[in-house]
């Protein structure tokens, strides 16, 4: 699959002489990613030739209780896996390579390239699923012929190492995915991105750029981890005590600034999350951590060390439950407790939803007497996305004919697309769309966005289950964890049809039994009346109806007497 061979001149003169022999249109089909951040997964089709770049997943919305995460909806290319030549994935985080345990077997088992960090997280996911995969390493200097497609790659930076941008030649033009990018000219435990690379893949010609938006509200250039290094060892120079850092776990450029920092000061290190833990081991088996021998302490032994020799590692910087750090806030963590001297450094951005859970979070730790340090304080983080001026400098570098922003809310890629007219594209060049609408480019090089919408809707993940959660049982569990559950059990004499005894009331999450007692014995008097209505001695009774008439009648009179909506669930048995 890998070649080195001289990359085909995919505009002027070439691509004109070959204008006669191109005979399809190259749609371009984002099946997530274009309407929130994440779910990341883009298919490229030109006649019978396929190629997909990311397969990522989605974290739940607040109002999806109970689900795992989403997964972007692959019906689109049900009756195609065939033409699929393969997946190539730019980094290692799971909005990027979250969905292909679920996804490559049901698309045949397509061969998945990747970098060999990437190669290597996803390889360690795999294990926790029965399906095997084929995963090809590929190097940043590696080409591809994948069917009709010319796969080239450029190096670009972002918080985990080994990122890539994806350069794909059709017979229509050159189209870049930028993948998730920044520009850093000092980054730690990486190499600064490919400029001249990039700068090259401009001058032969670009048709479509698909880049980064996640960013594009923040002015100016971003930070360099440089200068995060330089901020952390200013706070562990000064610091006497325990330093307990938390951030994310895929943030290896993060985590090897800490332990050499760590190292300058005679610090033992302590890793704990199992996420963190792992990304830490593959990194260190490939190359891609440096660590000193004897640096890291298991977790278990951090009360063995003066606190003035321990720096931890860890991962709940975004307050979620089961982390380490929140373990550790509400003394539930087996081996660390807060102590007064404690340092605790966020070197993460709050992620969208989060806000409240974090400042709990902070409260917590400042109640336990510890110090608190996060980014609002002093620039103890640099987020992984392309800023507004980092974004410009991509559109300059390639000059492409079109630009499509991806990965982003609308408003992020509105934003992205005012900035590519400020460098002088025109904004009818500039492709907004959502999730599955298909982007058509004809030889000519014209593209237009068509009305045609491939199918994007949520694929929900919960537990074993794969899509099978729909909106009828979301909006059931939405019912429950807003107004709760009234459930009735009436036990009919099958002779007589009238209730036996007093119908039995059990509820959830709605009203308390034992304090409401007034209105769950007017309930019951309703139901009893219900089925004295709807049932005759002498006549076959249709229970189902009678079990319909229960719930409506019961839902509208809970609702004039509290103005809730509880789920009702009304059991009849005949005895």
């Amino acid at each position: 699959m890998i070649a080195t061979r001289t990359r085909p001149d995919t505009s002027g003169a070439r691509r004109r002489a070959n204008r006669g022999a191109v005979r399809n249109n190259l749609r371009v089909i984002p099946l997530g990613g274009l309407e929130e951040v994440g779910r990341n997964m883009t298919v490229f089709e030109y006649g019978k030739d396929i190629v997909i770049v990311d397969m990522g997943l989605q974290f739940p919305e607040e109002d999806m209780p109970g689900i795992d995460y989403i997964i972007p909806n692959s019906d689109y290319l049900r009756g195609k896996e065939k033409n699929i030549r393969g997946v190539i994935i730019t980094h290692g985080h799971y909005d990027h390579i979250g969905a292909i345990p679920h996804l490559i077997p049901k698309l045949g088992n397509p061969p998945v390239f990747a970098t060999e960090l990437t190669r290597g997280i996803i390889m360690k996911r795999q294990e926790e699923y029965k399906n095997p995969i084929t995963i090809k390493t590929v190097k940043k200097i590696d080409r591809l012929k994948l069917g009709i497609f010319d796969i080239e790659f450029f190096h670009v930076n972002h918080t985990i190492p080994d990122g890539v941008g994806v350069s794909i030649g059709t017979p229509v033009g050159t189209v870049i995915a930028t993948g998730d990018f920044k520009f850093d000219h000092s980054p730690i435990g990486d190499a600064p991105a490919d400029i001249a690379k990039i700068a090259r893949i401009g001058s032969e010609g670009v048709l479509a750029l698909l880049s980064d938006s996640t960013d594009s509200q923040t002015p100016g250039y971003s930070i360099s981890e440089s200068t995060i290094k330089k901020n952390l060892d200013e706070v562990l120079e000064h610091t006497s005590g325990r330093i307990i850092v938390a951030t994310f776990s895929s943030l290896i450029s993060r985590i090897q600034q800490l332990i050499q920092l760590s190292e300058k000061y005679g610090r033992k290190v302590a890793i704990d999350g199992y996420s963190m833990k792992t990304n830490v081991e593959i990194a260190r088996t490939l190359g891609y951590l440096e660590v000193r021998k004897n640096t890291l302490i298991p977790i278990n032994e951090v009360n063995d060390h003066p606190d003035s020799k321990v720096t931890i590692i860890c991962t709940g910087a975004q307050g979620e439950d089961k982390a380490v750090l929140m373990r550790i806030v509400n003394n539930e963590h087996r081996f660390v407790k807060i102590h007064k001297n404690d340092t605790i450094v966020f070197s993460s951005s709050v992620v969208p939803g989060n806000e409240r859970t974090v400042q709990g979070l902070k409260d917590g730790l400042y109640r336990r007497g510890a110090r608190v340090i996060h980014n609002d304080m002093l620039d103890v983080h640099a987020g992984g996305h392309a800023r507004q001026e980092d974004l410009k400098m991509m559109i300059n570098l390639l000059r492409p004919k079109y630009l499509i922003p991806v990965h982003g809310h609308y408003y992020m890629r509105r934003l992205h697309g005012e900035l590519a007219e400020q460098v002088g594209m025109s904004l009818e060049n500039v492709f907004i769309g959502s999730n599955g609408q298909v982007i058509e480019f004809d030889y000519r090089g014209n593209g237009k966005l068509m009305d045609e919408k491939a199918p994007s809707s949520y694929v929900m993940v919960d537990g074993l289950g794969v899509g099978d959660i729909g909106q009828v049982v979301l909006r059931d569990r939405q019912v429950l964890a807003k107004d709760g559950m009234f459930t009735i059990v009436t036990i009919i004499d099958s002779k007589t049809k009238r209730v036996i005894g007093e119908p039995q009331v059990t509820s959830r999450g709605f009203i308390y039994v034992k304090e409401n007692f007034d209105l769950v014995n007017a309930t019951k008097k309703k139901v009893k009346d219900v089925v004295h209505n709807a049932t005759s001695k002498d006549e076959k009774v249709n229970w189902a109806y009678v079990k319909d008439n229960i719930r409506d009648t019961v839902g509208q009179f809970l609702y004039s007497k509290t103005q809730r909506r509880p789920m009702v669930l009304p059991v009849v048995i005949e005895v």
